[in-house]
């Protein structure tokens, strides 16, 4: 990233007062590094593609995140914010079939989960907010669903790729404390509540909301769930790319059910999910 010495380091809080010229190299260039001046694994694609959702007038961006020169990590595409309600609420109450735009394969081609019996988006607000109470089984079959319809290969993150795209390739370094209410919504600022995604400025790659708002679901290396990036809710020390929460079973404490519910989190209302669709 050109005019910042900003080439090593992950992204996290730093107490440092560099505010104006680091917040400026962080979020001033949104997308370059995706674009014609980038190098690396993928650099020829395109830096950003748009995924229609099936039965409703609503579409989501995602954009290009180069591999690692190494190959162990491979370019993929990340969605530039977190999966919103409008995108959520075809999959989770059918809204597909109802437009008559059934699933590819017919209705056994992807497990939908069970009708919630609390409001998950717990009146904090629906249109252009992060779907949120989801548990990690839900997130992972709303990437089938999508898969299904779109023919494209849709998945979570995996625990190095997110980390990887909210370092923006490994290029930005630690947001400065008096800069981080630029970025994030955090438990400073959030007044104890999720706002609508894209609210705050973007990383390097054009991403929003990668620290804060709401911690997203990704697959550790042993295959399990982990949130990723702190929510609402958190201090500004859990501001990090490497900050990381495995699932919890108080997330689910209040479930009355036996067995609890794998589909919802009766108390996560700050875990939501971003998705990345694969390089074809």
């Amino acid at each position: 990233m050109r005019g910042a010495s900003m080439s090593v380091g992950r992204w996290g809080v730093a107490g440092m007062s560099l505010a104006g010229a680091m917040l400026a190299a962080l979020v001033g260039c949104a997308g370059q590094s995706a674009s014609s001046g980038a190098k690396g694994a993928g650099s020829d694609l395109a830096s950003s593609i748009k995924q229609e959702i099936p039965g409703a007038a609503y579409s989501f961006e995602l954009r290009l995140v180069l591999g690692k020169a190494d190959g162990s990590i491979k370019p993929f595409y990340m969605g530039v914010t977190e999966v919103t309600w409008e995108a959520a609420d075809t999959y989770i109450y059918r809204l597909d079939e109802e437009r008559g735009v059934p699933v590819p394969g017919g209705a056994d081609a992807v497990t939908r989960p069970t009708k919630p019996y609390l409001p998950p988006d717990r009146g904090f607000g629906h249109e252009g907010y992060a779907a949120i109470s989801l548990g990690f089984a839900n997130a992972k079959e709303f990437c089938v669903w999508l898969s299904a319809h779109s023919g494209k290969k849709y998945r979570l993150a995996t625990e190095a790729e997110w980390e990887w795209a909210c370092t923006a390739g490994g290029k930005e370094m630690e947001v400065p404390m008096d800069a981080l209410d630029g970025v994030a919504w955090y438990a400073a600022n959030s007044n104890e509540m999720p706002h609508p995604v894209a609210t705050k400025k973007a990383n390097g790659l054009g991403l929003h909301d990668m620290l804060g708002n709401v911690q997203e679901w990704c697959v550790a290396a042993d295959g399990k769930g982990v949130t990723k990036g702190g929510s609402y809710r958190d201090a500004a020390e859990k501001m990090s790319a490497k900050h990381r929460e495995p699932s919890d079973r108080a997330w689910n404490a209040s479930d009355p059910q036996v067995p609890k519910s794998k589909w919802w989190l009766s108390d996560g209302p700050f875990v939501g999910f971003r998705v990345v669709r694969e390089v074809e």
